[in-house]
C-alpha cells in the first residue's frame, strides 16, 4: 500500500519534518522510516545523538495521527507531546547512513485527547535499538486551547 508524503501527515514543516517516510499503518500502529544522512537535522560528524529518537518517535505517533485524520476526512492537527517514560536506548549515536524504522502502537485513546504509545526504534535487520512509553494530547482545538492556557 502507498502511503501519503509524511509531510502531509504532520503539523511540521521544512527541515523540520525528520521522518523520510511512512512504511505502514492501521488504526493503532505506524511504521516510519529515517535515513541519517550528513545533512540530516542535528546530525554531527558521527551521527545524530541518540536523544533525538524521542522526536523521531513523537513525529511518528503525529504520522498516525495525521494518517487517521485523512482516512476521516479532516484536516491533520497540531498535539503536543506530554512526556515519556523510560526512553532507553542502547546507542549514544545513530550512526550515519544507518537507516531507521520508528514503530508506535496506540495503546490508550481517551476523548480528551489524551493517548499513550508504546515506540520503538529498530535498525534494518530488526534489532532492537531504543524503546519508550510516550504521552501526547491532541485538543480539539489547539489554539483555543494555547489561549486558555496564557490566560
Amino acid at each position: 500500500m502507498d502511503f501519503p508524503d509524511v509531510r502531509l501527515l504532520v503539523p511540521h514543516a521544512g527541515s523540520m519534518v525528520l521522518l523520510d517516510r511512512v512504511i505502514s499503518a492501521d488504526a493503532e500502529n505506524l511504521c516510519a522510516e529515517v535515513h541519517i544522512r550528513p545533512d540530516s537535522l542535528f546530525c554531527a560528524a558521527e551521527g545524530v545523538g541518540a536523544w533525538i529518537g524521542i522526536e523521531y518517535m513523537a513525529q511518528a505517533i503525529a504520522a498516525h495521527a495525521g494518517y487517521a485524520a485523512r482516512l476521516r476526512g479532516e484536516p491533520v492537527k497540531i498535539g503536543f507531546l506530554l512526556g515519556s517514560r523510560r526512553y532507553d536506548c542502547s546507542l549514544s549515536t545513530f550512526a550515519l547512513q544507518s537507516v531507521l524504522r520508528i514503530h508506535v502502537l496506540r495503546v490508550l485513546q481517551a476523548e480528551s485527547g489524551l493517548a499513550s504509545f508504546e515506540c520503538r526504534i529498530e535498525d534494518l535487520e530488526g534489532q532492537i535499538l531504543a524503546t519508550a512509553t510516550i504521552t501526547v494530547f491532541e485538543p480539539a482545538d489547539a489554539k483555543d486551547f494555547l489561549k486558555g492556557s496564557l490566560e
